[in-house]
């Protein structure tokens, strides 16, 4: 005698649906928190890239690093930022220069070449793409930043009317385990100073009137963290907090710490 085949009431479709969306809502978190990872690992793996890189260079210039900044009316060339200088190095791939986790750029440039804004800046935002006016060198785009104190400036120059005394110049330093030289950044790098060193006043919050230089490295890409690549060529998670007690120059008092932390930093890990 043939059987009759049974398929699916509603009611255990519906059941099936509603487990399936259940298991969902579950692994979502998790898998998100999987891919935040793993672009964290790629961002150090980046930034081992960028050691090599460096390493190439001074050992190219006698252990030296570029001058970053030139003397006025000199035009910008391979002796200048960094994006120039270490072109030959990292053959102009633009994606090394990103953080996995900020691809995505603040600017791009029309059919004409004109720079037209996409995006608010922000944390997971790339610098760029510049257009190629002034000191920029169109196209180049990213979201590391170099601090700028490992710069070898040349004898009549003093950027923005810091005192050059304070740039470590070369890779031959002590405490170079203790010295940031390449990190995420809202920007292509910064003068961090204790002057003005207050902490951002939430995420994004970022110096764009070239006052207080140490908020363009404190970003949260990476949970309370963010990646660094240091003058030994070590690479490893710097705490945002941590970020005051790094020498980022010669002079940088790394007890410094603000009088206190915004409401968005609190919860993160003190140093």
């Amino acid at each position: 005698m043939a059987h009759k085949r049974r398929g699916f009431t509603l009611i255990e479709l519906l059941v099936v649906i509603a487990i399936i969306a259940l298991l969902m809502a579950i692994l979502a978190p998790v898998l998100a928190k999987a891919r935040k990872r793993a672009r964290a690992v790629a961002c150090r793996s980046n930034l081992q890239q960028w050691g090599l890189i460096f390493s190439m260079y001074t050992n190219d210039n006698s252990g030296y690093f570029f001058e970053g900044s030139l003397p006025d009316g000199v035009a910008d060339s391979a002796r200048g930022r960094w994006m120039n200088a270490l072109r030959t190095y990292y053959s102009n791939l633009p994606k090394i220069r990103c953080c996995p986790m900020a691809n995505d750029t603040q600017y791009e440039l029309d059919s004409s070449g004109v720079q037209v804004q996409v995006r608010q800046a922000g944390t997971f935002v790339a610098w760029g793409v510049f257009d190629g006016s002034g000191w920029t060198t169109k196209g180049d785009y990213g979201s590391y930043g170099l601090n700028r104190w490992v710069t070898n400036p040349l004898p009549p120059v003093s950027p923005r009317d810091r005192p050059t005394e304070y740039n470590w110049r070369t890779c031959d330093v002590p405490c170079a385990s203790d010295i940031p030289m390449f990190l995420d950044c809202h920007w292509v790098g910064g003068w961090p100073e204790m002057a003005s060193n207050e902490p951002p006043r939430y995420d994004g919050d970022w110096d764009q009137k070239r006052l207080n230089n140490i908020k363009r490295f404190c970003l949260n890409r990476h949970d309370g963290t963010t990646n660094g690549l240091f003058v030994d060529l070590s690479i490893r998670k710097v705490g945002l907090k941590e970020l005051w007690k790094l020498k980022w120059h010669r002079y940088f008092d790394t007890d410094a710490a603000p009088p206190a932390w915004p409401d968005w930093m609190k919860n993160f890990r003190d140093y």
